[in-house]
This record gives structure tokens, sequence and C-alpha cells, in this order.
């Protein structure tokens, strides 16, 4: 057992200049016991905490956190992939009970004509899981509390708040056990993305991003805000009350008062209601079209664009300091590591301590990092391509930068011929060219299909005759199946498996294959007049039918081959790969909103016939929500929620559910139904849209500089997003590292 005293003493002598008050009696660092039982107990203390400091490279993850044998056993055990992966189902799971709890989704519609009456778990069910849940979640602060100490418990907001929540969580689910689950509101299930949000440092850095660009984000709000009340203000006296109401539609429909002026302009503002809100007044006057056509133009043409060059070039901004911090998160750590390392050169030996590390001690560290074996190799071989006794900091600092780089594994070597005649039928089938002749060939069949699905666009399948089809989906096929084999003959199994490409053309090939043998035993082969009968669960056109889609999925092989469509495809991967924290934050959004809907407006919208309020589909005006029958849209259970709130962020008809929600529920639902436009329209898919323009200028500006960076163009497609901006982030200076590393509240180094 490691002695308690470890924990609060320097790790780190100094050799020289130095002041032993510093180090109480008893207690030794890294490489004051050369030689007895404590030395390598002292030897295995400093291997560990080098380990758990490039871990915390790796991961971005902060160094200040306990630093003796215990705690950094516990600390790699927390972040083992086990532990990792546990706590991640736990916050999946305590999310997910949302679909099961009252009110359950769990009926095949939402449709408030056709729902049955859902199953309801029993009071205690959904309650016991998410007592695990909690249970899971107290060790876990209880861990992360202990592993940084109380002072940086204290100084953490996040911590603070995650202990917050989880007093809160409890207590209201103790009073839902006491009143037998009949409580009107669960207030625990408001505060359940906390769990996902505190689990994600990327999603934390997001968060703080979209904050601090609020202020900006605010100054055009405010314009936009002067925008619409000026021009509602505009449209109440161009369009005042007439005597004849068959003339005073604008206003009866459109400005009736100073809130559904302002509802309507808001709408408008998004083109959703465009034209609609115009014609009534055009249709009397023409030059009425340039109010709406000024607003038009100003609020979503300019303010609307303004805004999001606003957050593009803010988010950026913040972004950057953010990233900044990861890299000092980066640096910070490896050089702990090699602080902790150098100071294992024992004082006798012909290297004074402090001049580097022993390459031996570095790799003894390497095999103990949890990292994967591709890294560790390409690590290795760039430590031992170097020349010198001991590592000095600069090389130690290189030699992780093989973690930003993708490992592009060795193309296998092709097989070997003697004949002249397999040579050169290799050289041929292994050509590039030979990739291009089977683009065609994928494009051919893709125009066949085409043709074809025009054709018989009015033929009943029963009329169709499938002859021609069916011999040119044969003939297409043959050629996949032909084309696979000479690759694997040119390439080799090993050498054709490695591409991605190939293996995506191969599993087609072999499906299409095993379709069209089936097709073959079950219809024959094609001949003219061809119409066989239904037969089995498919018929002959739906086996077709599905042929056509996986051609059509094959037919993507061809987006690598053009450059700028392979720009814009590795930009969407990369988009897919980066996303998680956005649209983790976008998940907590509409998590809360969701819920807030159920209790605000479950059970407001009613089925035709049962209130007077939701009029017959017949009666009902037309565009409004009862003859449009949007009656899925309602927020009687999470499931409904969510979908209801994406077709409002769409913006498309949500003018539909403003009226509905007016009527069933009362004028202040507006309040909720702008506040999640604003959300998530304006200010969450400008982010969208400023990561897809940072994602794409990058790539299509700096191909040569990410080129230069892996040694492979093909690798740009594993840029991460701190890869992203690696050549506009500035690096930490020795002094700042230094600086923080004396900082370190237990890790005490002398200076």
């Amino acid at each position: 057992m490691a002695d308690p005293r470890e924990e609060s003493e320097p790790l780190l002598s100094r050799t020289r200049g130095g002041s032993a008050r510093h180090f109480p009696a008893g207690v030794p660092s890294c490489h004051s016991i050369q030689v007895g039982p404590g030395a390598v107990a002292r030897r295995d203390l400093c291997l560990d905490q080098a380990v758990v400091f490039i871990e915390d490279a790796i991961q971005y993850r902060s160094i200040s956190h306990r630093v003796d044998a215990r705690s950094l056993w516990l600390y790699r055990r927390y972040y083992s992939s086990t532990s990792q992966w546990t706590l991640s189902f736990t916050i999946f799971l305590i999310l997910a009970l949302a679909f099961i709890e009252t009110p359950s989704s769990l009926t095949s519609t939402s449709d408030v004509r056709y729902r049955p009456a859902p199953w309801e778990p029993p009071c205690g069910l959904t309650e016991g899981v998410e007592a695990l849940c909690l249970l899971v979640f107290v060790a876990d602060v209880s861990m992360k509390s202990y592993l940084v100490g109380w002072a940086q418990f204290r100084k953490n907001p996040w911590l603070l708040a995650y202990l917050v929540v989880l007093l809160v969580s409890l207590v209201d689910w103790t009073v839902s056990l006491s009143l037998i689950c009949q409580e009107p509101v669960r207030v625990r299930r408001l505060l359940r993305p906390f769990f996902l949000m505190q689990n994600s440092s990327m999603m934390k850095k997001t968060l703080k991003c979209v904050r601090w660009s609020l202020p900006e984000m605010a100054s055009v709000g405010l314009l936009l805000a002067a925008h619409l009340c000026l021009f509602t203000m505009l449209g109440m006296l161009l369009f005042p009350s007439e005597k004849d109401d068959r003339r005073d539609r604008q206003r009866l429909t459109y400005f009736r008062n100073l809130p559904e002026a302002l509802t309507s302009l808001l709408v408008l503002l998004t083109t959703a209601n465009n034209p609609d809100v115009m014609i009534p007044a055009y249709s009397k006057n023409r030059l009425y079209a340039i109010f709406f056509i000024a607003f038009t133009l100003i609020g979503s043409l300019f303010l609307m664009n303004l805004l999001t060059a606003i957050i593009y070039n803010q988010f950026r901004g913040y972004l950057m300091k953010s990233l900044q911090t990861s890299l000092l998160r980066r640096r910070l750590g490896i050089r702990a590591a090699y602080k902790v390392l150098s100071s294992m050169t024992a004082e006798g030996e012909a290297h004074p301590e402090g001049v580097g590390v022993k390459p031996q001690d570095f790799l003894q560290v390497l095999q103990k990092v949890q990292l994967d074996s591709d890294h560790k190799q390409a690590i290795t071989e760039k430590l031992h391509s170097r020349s010198g006794d001991l590592l000095s900091a600069g090389e130690f600092q290189k030699l992780f930068d093989e973690f930003d780089k993708r490992v592009i594994k060795e193309h296998p070597p092709r097989p070997g011929y003697r004949s002249p005649f397999l040579q050169s039928a290799q050289f041929l089938f292994g050509h590039h060219y030979f990739d291009y002749l089977g683009n065609l060939m994928a494009l051919g069949n893709l125009v066949t299909i085409c043709v074809f699905l025009v054709l018989d666009a009015h033929v009943l399948p029963k009329d169709r005759d499938d002859f021609v089809l069916g011999i040119l989906s044969c003939v297409f096929i043959l050629y996949y199946l032909l084309e696979m084999l000479l690759k694997v003959f040119a390439l080799g199994l090993r050498g054709y498996l490695v591409s991605s490409s190939n293996v995506f053309d191969g599993l087609l090939t072999a499906v299409l294959l095993v379709l069209e043998i089936s097709t073959l035993a079950v219809y024959r082969f094609p001949h003219p007049g061809w119409k066989p009968e239904a037969l089995g669960l498919l018929s002959l056109w739906d086996v077709t039918r599905l042929v056509n889609v996986l051609v059509a999925f094959r037919f993507l092989r061809i987006i690598r081959s053009v450059e700028l469509m392979a720009v814009v495809a590795s930009t969407i991967l990369d988009l897919i790969r980066n996303m998680r924290a956005f649209g983790g934050i976008l998940a907590v959004v509409y998590y809360v909103f969701a819920i807030v809907g159920i209790i605000l407006f479950r059970g407001v919208i009613v089925a035709p016939g049962n209130s007077s309020l939701a009029p017959d589909n017949g009666s009902a005006p037309c565009g409004s929500f009862e003859q449009l029958e949007y009656w899925t849209n309602n927020f009687d259970d999470f499931a409904a929620a969510l979908v209801t709130l994406w077709d409002v962020m769409v913006v498309n008809n949500w003018q539909v559910f403003l009226d509905a929600f007016r009527r069933y529920a009362g004028p202040w639902s507006k309040i909720y139904f702008v506040l999640w436009w604003l959300v998530s329209s304006v200010i969450w898919v400008n982010l969208f849209l400023a990561l897809i323009l940072e994602n794409f200028l990058h790539k299509w500006d700096r191909r040569s500089h990410l080129q230069s960076l892996t040694g492979d163009l093909e690798a740009t497609s594993e840029v991460t997003v701190e890869l992203l901006f690696r050549d506009v982030l500035q690096e930490p200076t020795e002094e700042e590292l230094a600086e923080k590393l004396s900082h370190h509240p237990h890790l005490q180094l002398c200076r």
C-alpha cells in the first residue's frame, strides 16, 4: 500500500539550487531512492504517472488530479473502456426512459383519432431502473470528486452542478414514490440531459462557445426585433379596417390585432407563409407588394444572413480558444510525462538528471498506454529512427505528433507471377484505368435502370415485358463478378480487401449475385414475353427493384474518382464524425423542449367531434390544422413531441402549428414555439452552417497542408476537430508549460 502522504508531497525533487524545506524527511521522490525495497515501488509509481499523463494528453483531459499509486489505479479503472461504456449506457438508458414512462410512446400511431390506449408501466418499474441509473451517477460524481480533490472540486462548476442535479433528482424520485407515481410534474425529467452534457468535454466546449457568442447574436436579434416591430406598425397603418368585410380579408386574416400582425410577419421572416400573407393586399393594389418585398429583403435576405455570418465568425473565434485549451492540455500532459520520466535518471550516472528520457523507459511506458497498436508501432519506429541516448523535451514531443496522423497501413505486396502473359494481365487489371471502366459500366447500368423506370412508369407489373431488363441485369452482374475476380487476381485477396471501396463493391456484387441466382432459379432464364407471376414473398419486380437499389448504391464508387465530389463527400464524412458535440447539444435541446411541451400541451389536441374547438375536416378552413389533418403532431407522448418539434424546426407551415395551439391551448403557446424556432432554426442551424463552411473551406483551401501532415491526401477523411484547426493554433511556450506544471495541485515540481 502506498504511503498516504505521497499524494501531498513533491514527486520531483530539485538537484541543485533547491531547498530541503519542500520535502519532509521520509518521503522519497521518484529518484531519491537508489537502492533498497522502495526503489522498485517508486520507479513503478513514476512509470504509472507517465502512463496516465500520456493518456490524458491523448484524450485532451486535464492533468489536475491525484497522482499517488492508489489514485492512479482508480483513475485508469475509471477511464477504462468498460467503465466508460457502462457510464454511456447508463446515460442512454435514463434518457430512453422518456419513451416508456407515462405518457408512454408504445403505440403504433400518434394520431389522436386512431391512437389506441398505450401500455403504461406499473408504478415502480421505470422508477427502479431510474434508481439504478442514479446510483451509477452517484458513484461517478464520487469518483470524480475524489480523483480531482476537494479543492479542485469546489472550483469546478460542472461537478458542483452535477452534485446539485443528482440531489434534486433523488428528492424528486422520492416524491414520485411517495405519491404513487401520480405527481403532475417530474422535475428530474428536465434535468436528465445534463448527464449527457457533463460527460462530453466537446459538448461543454461547444456550449461555452455558444454562450460566449450570444452577445453578438443578441445584437442582430435586436435589429431583427426592431425590423419586425417597425413593419408590424406600418402594416397596421397600411391595412386599416374597412366597412366592407369582403374587401377586408388582409386585416381580418393577418392584421386583425397587434399580436396577429406580429405573428404573421414573424412567420413571413421565415418565408413559410409567402406569398399567402401578401395576396389579399396585393389583389387590392399592386403597390402593396412593395411592403412585403421590402420586409423580406431586409429581414430574410439581409439580417438573417448577417446573423449567419456573425455566428460563423464568432463561433470560429471562440472555438479557437476552446481548441487552444485542448492543445495546451495535450502539450501539458506530454510535458508532465517527460518531467516524470526524466527525473528517473539516477544521480550517479553519466547523464545528469533533467537532461532527457531513456528510450527503454519510454518504451516501457508506451506498452502500458491505452493506445491502438498502429499508433504504438508508428511511435516505436520513429523512436528507433533517431540517434542519441536520451530523448530531449523537443524529441519527446515530436514522438507524440503521431497522435494527429492517420496511420496508413502498408499495402500488401501483389502476387508474383512468372508468366509474362499473367504479368501483363496483372498490370492491366490492377491499373486505375480498370477502375474507370468499372465506373463507366456502373453509370451505364444506372442509365438503363432510369430508362426502364421512365418507360414502365404507367405500366402495371402484370403487363410489363421484363425480358430486356432481365438480360441486362444478368450482363451487368456478370461483369461485376468478373471485375471482382480480376481485381483479386491482380491485387491478391489481402490487397483487394485493404481498400474499403473494393470491400463495398465486393459485398454488393455478392448480394446482387445471390438475388440474380434466386431469380433465375424461380422464374427461369428471361425470354421474350417473360411475365412471371408473383411467387412467394417477393414478385420478380420487387426483386428487380431491390437489385436496382443496390446498383444505385454501387454507383457511389464514382465519387472518389472526381476531385470536387470527393472533397464534398469527405466533408460530409467529417461532419458525421465531428458532429457528436453539436448533435448532442441538439438532442439536449430537443429533450428539454419535448418534456416542457408535454407538460404544457399534453391532451390539448383532441379528435374532431370531441370538442367544439376541433371541427370536422369538411367544415375546417382551407390550410388549417384540421383540414391538413395534422392530428399526429401533438405533445401527448415523448415520441410525438419530438416529431412535432422537428416539423416546427423545418418551418414549413409552422404557422399552422402556431394557429392551432393558439386556439386549443391559448395565445401564450406562441411563446413556446417562437423560443423553439429561435433556439433550433436560428441558433443551432446557423452553427451547423458555420461548421459546414469551415470544414469545406478547410478541405478545399488547405489540402496541401493536410497532405504534408499525413503524407497522404486520402488521410484527410480522418480529420478531427482539433487537427482541422491545428495550423492556426499557437503552440504553448516553454514558460507557459512550466508555469502550469508548477501550479499542479498534486504534482509539486520544484522551481
